[in-house]
C-alpha cells in the first residue's frame, strides 16, 4: 500500500513540475523575423522566410496624408529588389479611421492606384490593447533601441541582413529620402 501511495505521490510531483514548466515557457523572439503573419490574400506567412534579406516594415493606410508614400516605397522597392531588399506594407487603422477598408479593398487599391507589388499583409493593430506581437516587439524599448510608441501610419523600421533592427524613420520620412536610402545601402 505505501508503495502505491509512494507511486501517486511521485507521479502528482511530476505532473504539477511539467505544469509549471509549460506555464512558465514563453516564446522567445530574437527578432522581427519571427513572427508568423497572414498575408492580404489570407495566406500563413513565415517571416523567417524573409531572413538574409534588408527589409522594411512600414504600417501603412489608405486615407492618410501619407498615403502618396506608397508610391515612394514601390520605386525604392523596384529599385533594390534584385539586391536583396524587400518592403513589407502591414494596414492598420489605429490613426483617425484612415485605413477602414477590408483587406480586399486595400489590396485592390494599392496596386490599381499605385502599382504595389512589395508584399502586404492583413490589416492588423499597431498600437493599443489589440497591437499585434509584431508591433509590441517593435515598439518594446527594452528589446531593442528603436523601440516606442507608433505614432502615426508610415512609420518605417529596417531590418539588416542579420535580422537585427538597424533604423526606425518618422512618418514625414519619405522612403526616397536621402538618410532612408543611405541606410538601405549600407545594409545591402
Amino acid at each position: 500500500m505505501l508503495k502505491i501511495q509512494y507511486l501517486v505521490f511521485i507521479f502528482m510531483m511530476l505532473s504539477i513540475f511539467s505544469f509549471a514548466a509549460k506555464k512558465t515557457k514563453s516564446i522567445q523572439v530574437n527578432g522581427p523575423l519571427d513572427f508568423k503573419m497572414t498575408s492580404i490574400e489570407g495566406q500563413n506567412v513565415d517571416l523567417a522566410e524573409y531572413a538574409g534579406k534588408v527589409v522594411l516594415m512600414v504600417n501603412v493606410a489608405s486615407k492618410c496624408g501619407f498615403t502618396p508614400q506608397y508610391k515612394d516605397l514601390e520605386d525604392v522597392y523596384e529599385k533594390y529588389k534584385d539586391r536583396g531588399f524587400v518592403i513589407l506594407g502591414f494596414p492598420a487603422n489605429n490613426f483617425l479611421g484612415q485605413e477602414p477598408g477590408t483587406n480586399e479593398e486595400i489590396q485592390a487599391f494599392c496596386s490599381t492606384t499605385y502599382g504595389v507589388t512589395f508584399p502586404m499583409f492583413a490589416k492588423i493593430s499597431v498600437k493599443g490593447k489589440d497591437q499585434h506581437p509584431l508591433y509590441t516587439y517593435l515598439t518594446d524599448k527594452k528589446a531593442h533601441d528603436f523601440g516606442g510608441a507608433i505614432s502615426w501610419n508610415f512609420t518605417k523600421f529596417l531590418i539588416g541582413r542579420d535580422g537585427k533592427i538597424k533604423a526606425r524613420f518618422a512618418p514625414k520620412t519619405k522612403p526616397t529620402d536621402t538618410e532612408v536610402i543611405e541606410a538601405i545601402e549600407k545594409e545591402l
